[in-house]
């Protein structure tokens, strides 16, 4: 897929979670993408014109618009982003990347932590809309639980496909939750995918984690070729 370059105008913005939103655009015609790729966004910072990279947080199968999803962290481009309103003007490039999933595996599990979610979320999405037999198991960190991004989401993903499998983990814990706490680990993953050396599996979150995750899942004897990875560096 070629990318191209294209101004859009803000269509919707929705709060995904704590200090997380997702910018939504029209979709252009004839313009595709694969579930995992990313596009770089542009936009005038302080009358200085800033451009970084996101991943397309939309599924391919959702035809009408596309979007990415950022958590805010107090950089300049972020605080450009976060007073963005709906009709504002952005450039946009896309689609790049080759962290992409289009069905090729039967088994796939996911491990992410915070707005590393993203790319993972096409994916799922994409899985659910296409109806693929693939088993999806996806492992999702966080460090609280308001900061759960498309958590209801991914609740309705599992209680509608047969093949698909949420697992949510946090590090800070309040009283009334029943999920998981603490980091993803060899033991978290053993249980929660058991068939983990016949499965394919996709990480991404900051570099930290995503290089704690990949000597995890070598420990476990996972084997390279099996391993998909993508590093988020804030901003």
């Amino acid at each position: 897929m070629v990318a191209v370059e294209f101004e859009a105008c803000v269509e919707d913005i929705v709060v995904r979670a704590s200090s997380v939103k997702s910018f939504r655009f029209a979709r252009p015609v004839g313009f595709d993408y694969k579930a995992g790729q990313f596009m770089f966004v542009t936009l005038e910072v302080g009358k200085q014109m800033m451009r970084k990279p996101f991943t397309i947080s939309s599924s391919p199968t959702e035809e009408e618009f596309i979007e990415f999803t950022k958590k805010f962290t107090g950089h300049p481009f972020s605080n450009g982003l976060d007073v963005l309103k709906v009709g504002d003007l952005v450039k946009l490039d896309a689609p790049h990347g080759d962290f992409t999933f289009e069905g090729e595996f039967s088994k796939i599990g996911l491990l992410s932590g915070g707005i590393g979610i993203t790319p993972l979320r096409s994916m799922c999405k994409f899985c659910a809309d296409r109806h693929l037999s693939t088993k999806v198991t996806l492992i999702y960190g966080n460090r609280t639980e308001a900061g759960i991004a498309f958590r209801e989401e991914f609740e309705a993903m599992q209680r509608h496909g047969r093949d698909f499998k949420v697992v949510f983990t946090l590090n800070e814990a309040g009283a009334g939750w029943s999920g998981l706490v603490g980091k993803i680990d060899v033991d978290m993953v053993k249980r929660e995918i058991p068939d983990y050396l016949e499965t394919v599996f996709y990480i991404c979150g900051p570099p930290a984690m995503v290089e704690a995750m990949d000597a995890l899942l070598g420990i476990l004897g996972v084997s390279e070729e099996n391993v998909k990875k993508e590093n988020f560096v804030g901003y």
